[in-house]
């Protein structure tokens, strides 16, 4: 199993739980972390966690990664890939940079589209079923003041998705996203207390999200129990979108 940027937040959280339940797990982000780090150096990980550091968005450096991840996976070993990594930037379009918007576009969509292939073609080669999910965003769904950019990448995430269940279904292979809403994360960090506050209120469930919400939906999708549950875009927003 494959996770894009786990040194934190979902990424992080989806490599400590797939560890826990036996999944041998690689990962990459363009720099580790202190809690990474932490479950590198556990014993009862050794040989069952590998880590490179790797930029999404760049290909030579997405290839170095998938090169050194399938040799230590070893032939028939690779049995799905979480596309997690991703980058935000807040701005009104008129007025953002384009290098910023290209950047976005590149990380979230373009380098997740290339992952993918990577992950396509080694999971053609090997009897049995494979797992694609992708980390997308209810932004890419519903659309947000500020977060053009972002939202295209995700609404492009969501329709890579769409498109590769059907490519790929005969084989077995199954692509879904997830979309969560609002999280608890870094990449809400820039959001002022009244903003979040405004979020909450807009929210049935009355808060921000949680990795620890959308933790369980990307496992189910992963595990043999969803099989039959391709193409979809499942949203975990505690019903902002509703």
């Amino acid at each position: 199993m494959l996770v894009t940027g786990g040194s934190r937040g979902l990424g992080l959280a989806l490599v400590g739980d797939l560890l826990a339940r036996g999944y041998r797990v690689g990962t990459c982000s363009r720099q580790s972390s202190a809690k990474l780090d932490a479950l590198l150096r556990e014993p009862a990980h050794a040989g069952r966690l590998f880590w490179q550091g790797a930029t999404v968005g760049d290909a030579g450096s997405e290839a170095r990664l998938f090169e050194a991840f399938a040799e230590w996976a070893g032939d028939g070993a690779f049995y799905g890939l979480v596309n997690n990594a991703a980058i935000a930037g807040e701005g009104i379009l008129a007025t953002f940079p384009n290098v910023d918007s290209e950047r976005i576009i590149e990380t979230n969509l373009v380098g997740a589209l290339r992952l993918a292939r990577a992950a396509l073609r080694l999971l053609l080669k090997r009897p049995g079923p494979g797992r694609i999910v992708n980390v997308s965003s209810i932004i890419g769904l519903r659309g947000y003041v500020g977060l053009a950019a972002y939202s295209a990448s995700k609404a492009g995430l969501d329709g890579l998705t769409r498109a590769l269940a059907r490519e790929v279904g005969r084989r077995g292979i199954t692509v879904n996203s997830v979309n969560p809403g609002y999280l608890e994360s870094q990449m809400s960090a820039s959001l002022s207390q009244s903003q979040r506050q405004q979020i909450a209120r807009r929210t049935p469930l009355e808060r921000l999200g949680r990795v620890e919400d959308v933790v369980p939906v990307v496992r189910f999708l992963l595990s043999d129990e969803a099989a039959f549950i391709t193409g979809q875009s499942v949203v975990v927003d505690g019903g902002i979108s509703c």
